[in-house]
């Protein structure tokens, strides 16, 4: 696909309405992609703040997450170096324990045809359930066992808990994240970077 086809892609998903009826505040497509990202980071769904300001991981979430990585704010957002696919492009709204999940019809809508044009990642962050289940076929196991089970992934995949604050209590419980995961991850995105 050449740049003004992946244009055009980026054009007909930032305005995608497949779930607009679903959507109590309305739809806003966020993610950023590009040929030439080496690092994918594959979320969950734009949260609130995500959704009134357009830019993904633009919250508390995406601040640890830039701090697990490595990264400056500058290079997270440059869409040539990392690319940012959420299973659902668009704010779901809120539910009884936070945040509903990402709509159904969203990644069967554009993750292939977007992941297809990315040829150059040689990392791939997944975060969160729903992206464990798509990214690599997760759907029973607890998040603590795989992302426990890190080093089962290869060298260009590691499975993330969500960054928020939400979840500092499993931070608390699960200290080896920190000691164990985090220095690889950034070495891996050290890597992939250069």
């Amino acid at each position: 696909m050449t740049a003004a086809a992946l244009e055009r892609l980026l054009r007909d998903a930032r305005a995608c309405t497949l779930c607009a009826e679903h959507l109590e505040h309305g739809v806003r497509p966020v993610l950023q992609v590009s040929r030439g990202a080496r690092i994918l980071i594959a979320g969950q769904a734009p949260g609130r703040r995500v959704h009134e300001s357009g830019v993904p991981f633009d919250d508390p979430s995406g601040e640890r997450l830039r701090d697990w990585m490595g990264v400056t704010r500058e290079t997270f957002y440059d869409a040539e170096r990392v690319a940012i696919l959420p299973m659902g492009f668009c704010y779901p709204g809120t539910g009884k324990s936070g945040d509903l999940p990402p709509r159904p019809e969203c990644a069967p809508a554009w993750r292939d045809k977007l992941l297809a044009q990315m040829p150059d990642l040689a990392l791939t962050l997944v975060i969160g359930q729903y992206a464990l289940a798509w990214h690599l076929d997760e759907r029973r196991a607890t998040l603590t066992d795989i992302v426990g089970r890190w080093r089962d992934f290869g060298e260009v995949v590691i499975p993330l808990p969500h960054p928020s604050p939400r979840n500092n209590i499993w931070m608390k419980r699960n200290p080896w994240f920190a000691d164990d995961v985090l220095p690889t991850l950034r070495a891996r995105v050290e890597r992939a970077l250069d």
